[in-house]
């Protein structure tokens, strides 16, 4: 492999929106992968996203006493690319995550499927899976929110 194959395979990391892309070619493997963010050390399509309590107004149609208290915190997983979104590596295979389940760091969620190339989606933060947003198998758009996540 030279240089201009591999700038070829930046470009094509570009040109459609491909944030990792491993090829292997004859005895050599290549793994380029970058980031999608501005923020050093960042890897990953984590947004954070507040709830905030209810209003006064919501207040005083009978919200519980401990709502009032509780804000909410939650972390959305968002596809970092436009693709078609699996739960698991094969249709025999389980589900990487469940609702409910607990996710660390590093941790495989989901494959999304973009260009024949199978792109393992993981987990930057540790939390508790709180819901699954896409169906397996369906197509998603780049900045689709693809888990809800409690973080611990």
């Amino acid at each position: 492999m030279n240089i201009k194959e591999i700038k070829e395979m930046i470009n094509l990391m570009n040109e459609n929106g491909l944030v990792e892309l491993e090829i292997e070619k004859d005895d050599m493997r290549i793994r380029l992968k970058k980031t999608t963010s501005g923020i050093e050390g960042f890897n990953g399509p984590v947004v954070f996203q507040g709830q905030n309590i209810p209003s006064a107004q919501d207040k005083a149609q009978a919200v519980p006493a401990q709502e009032e208290k509780s804000i909410v915190k939650t972390v959305e997983i968002k596809a970092p690319m436009v693709g078609t979104f699996y739960r698991a590596p094969s249709p025999e295979s389980p589900a990487y995550v469940e609702v409910g389940q607990v996710i660390e760091p590093g941790q495989v969620i989901c494959i999304i499927e973009a260009m024949k190339l199978m792109n393992e989606i993981k987990s930057e933060i540790k939390g508790k899976i709180l819901e699954i947003l896409v169906d397996n198998a369906e197509p998603v758009e780049f900045g689709q929110s693809l888990f809800l996540i409690d973080p611990l």
